[in-house]
Formats: C-alpha cells, structure tokens, sequence
C-alpha cells in the first residue's frame, strides 16, 4: 500500500487516537514535532499515573501492608508487561530492570555488566555517528579497563556514505574472533532509518554480545527480542508516551554472566513504573504496526515535498524521499537544513508559525554531523494537515 492510500486508510483511526492527547487538543494552534526528544503522552497514562498516586502509593518490596503488595505487584507485573511487549518467548530466561532511561540502562551495563566480560586483547564495536548514549559508556569502560590492567580494542562502526547506514560488509571483515560485544542502535534518532540490526548477528557472527539501543524504536514500532537476535535492549519510558524518568534493560542473559545491576537497589520510580505499563497497554491497543504506518506515511509527505525545496538538504538516505521509493523508509523521523539559513534561526522561525522542531547537534557523536539541523520527528497524534502547514512555511523561506 502506497503513503496516501495508508494515510487515508488510517485517518479516522488516527483522529481517534489524537483526541486522546490533551495537551496537544488543548493547543490546536500548535504542533508537536519532537517526538524523538519526548512523547506526549494520552489520557489512559495520565489516568494511571492519578490512580496509582491516590489508591497504592507506597514503597516496593519493603513492607506487608495492602499499598506495599500492590505496589510490589505492579514493579513485577510491569517487568513481565515490558517482556511480552518486546516479543519475548522465554521470559523465564531473561531479565527485566528498570532504570531512568537509555543513557543509565546503556551506562549501567557498561558499568556493571562488561568489565567482568571483557579479557585482555578483547574488541568491542562502537558507533561513534550514533547518539553519544551509545558511545560515551563503553569509551568509558575502555578506560576504567585500562587503569586495571585489561586493554581492550575499541573499533568504530563503519558506516555507508551519505545514507548514515551501518556498513555490514565493512564491518563483517572488520570482526574478528575477538570481536566480543556490538553496541547498536536500532533507529538512528538523526537520520531516521531502522539500522537493520539483523544484519550486524551476520556479520560478527552467533557468539557476540549485541546491545540495542532502542530509545527511537520501542513505542513508534514492532520491536521483537525473538527475531533481532541480540542480548540487550535498553529504552526509555518518556518516548514510549510514559512519564519522564523511566526506562528499562532487558536482558537476554545468554551469553555471557547474568546481568545484574550493581550496588544496592534502592526505590524504584514506582510512579513511572505504573506510567510505563499503562502506557504499552494503551500501544498494544491502538496497534503499534499502524502506529509505524502513520509515523512513517507523515514522513513519507514531508521527504516529499522537501525534495522539490531547493533550499533544503535532508540528512540520511537520500533513496528514501520520494513518497514511493520502494528502498527502505524513514521511521517518523526526518532531519534537515537550510542552505542559507543557520539551524537555530530556522528553529526560531518555524515556533513563530507554531511549529515545535528539534534544532542543533542531537547529541550526535564525533563521526556523525558536525553541522547543526533542524529535525521533525513523529508520532500518532500528528497530522497530516500539519506536515503540509510546515512544508508551506518551508517552501515561504525559499
């Protein structure tokens, strides 16, 4: 099925959906692109969130009273809510923690889990035009290595030129026999497109660690445990339209020791906890597949229109701009820049009109863009009517 015909195939289902976001029908004068820093989040989340903080509210795992159990309850409900949303089969043999989002859940098991893994002489990979959450924590366990006495190998992910795709061929003769853990990214958060995740099992082969950074995937579409093949997938609860402050790892606890957070574990977010199980019941139900048909069908609109916009570049794989390139899509997100005019003045510009974008580096890291830019991200309660009031406002500062 082609872009339009989805868009309009899902339009009523999509204002159904949208009704249920207040802030954004609280202000129809504005319009919300920057999904990939944050979601909004729908009525069912905040009413979850109302009735966990009126009726349970209490500590985890600490006491015998009614509120305490029901709490307890809701931690390990919510753990085996997070497995069954991410396709997990066998969740008696994997392991579900939570943390505050994808940088601790990245860096806790950088901290916690890979220095035991690693020996002397051993490899890790490491995709440097990535977000630097997915790059800062295992240069870090580089170091802390070092001062031990381990030296370990650090090897760039290699990436295609211009698409910001990862090389798989490059990076099949670049592994080795001691090529033991891969940090990946499953959407790029500039670029946009799924990083086919599947490919990197094939070209370091059965025995290597893979960890997933999901922050851009879990939540905007199907994210299954059981078919990408990895070890670990780390997201966070406020882009999958839960509270800020939740997050969480799941572990495939295969190769490799059983991951186990360090230290003594204190409270959890009990309030995001609750936040994030209501809000992948309410994913489950609006179906995330039609959520990624949406998200990827408004993308489709606006690579476009753009690409009949002289003044504008767009960042990534510029095969997949036209509405009905048959190449891979763009996942909800899309990232650009004025040829004349800097990123943060574009920024500027499109709030006065009503439109809020993302505009500088992304927290890109130092193999990726050097230049800031302005990126539209998406999700279900945007529309179609304001892909084009943005693209008129763009084709106004030709």
């Amino acid at each position: 099925m082609t872009a339009p015909a989805i868009r309009e195939d899902l339009r009523q289902w999509q204002q159904a959906l949208r009704a249920q976001f207040p802030i954004v029908t609280g202000h129809p004068e504005l319009a919300y692109l920057d999904s990939a820093a944050t979601a909004q989040k729908p009525q069912a989340v905040l009413d979850a969130v109302q009735t966990y903080l009126t009726t349970s509210n209490a500590n985890a795992a600490r006491g015998t009273y009614t509120w305490a159990n029901r709490t307890t309850e809701l931690v390990e409900r919510t753990r085996e809510r997070v497995a069954r949303f991410l396709g997990d089969h066998q969740p008696e043999r994997s392991a579900v923690h939570f943390t505050s989002g994808t940088t601790e859940g990245l860096r806790t098991i950088a901290r916690d889990w890979l220095p035991g893994f690693l020996r002397d002489g051993d490899e890790i990979v490491v995709p440097d035009a990535d977000h630097q959450a997915n790059i800062e924590p295992w240069r870090d366990a580089q170091r802390l290595l070092a001062r031990e006495g381990t030296h370990i190998r650090v090897v760039p992910m290699p990436y295609q030129s211009g698409s910001g795709d990862y090389d798989h061929r490059a990076l099949a003769e670049r592994a080795g026999p001691r090529t033991r853990f891969v940090a990946t990214t499953h959407v790029h958060h500039v670029y946009g497109g799924d990083m086919n995740v599947q490919r990197i099992r094939r070209a370091v082969g059965p025995d290597a660690v893979i960890c997933l950074d999901a922050a851009q995937s879990v939540g905007h579409l199907p994210v299954s445990v059981a078919e990408l093949d990895v070890d670990f997938v780390v997201f966070s609860g406020h882009k999958a339209l839960a509270l800020p402050g939740t997050g969480a790892v799941w572990a495939r606890q295969e190769r490799g020791p059983a991951f186990t957070p360090g230290g003594w574990s204190g409270t959890p977010n009990t309030v995001g906890i609750a936040s994030l199980e209501a809000a992948l019941d309410w994913l489950d139900a609006a179906g995330v597949e039609s959520v990624e048909r949406w998200t990827v069908a408004l993308a489709a609109r606006l690579t476009e229109g753009l690409r009949h916009l002289d003044a504008y570049e767009i960042l990534g794989c510029p095969l997949s701009l036209a509405a009905d390139s048959t190449v891979q899509r763009r996942q909800g997100i899309v990232t650009l820049r004025h040829r004349a005019i800097d990123s943060g003045d574009l920024g500027f510009i499109l709030f006065s009109h009503g439109f809020m974008v993302r505009s500088d580096n992304h927290c890109q890291g130092d193999a990726g863009e050097r230049t800031g830019s302005v990126r539209v991200s998406l999700h279900v309660y945007n529309t179609v009517e304001e892909i084009d009031r943005l693209l008129s406002v763009l084709a106004s500062l030709q």
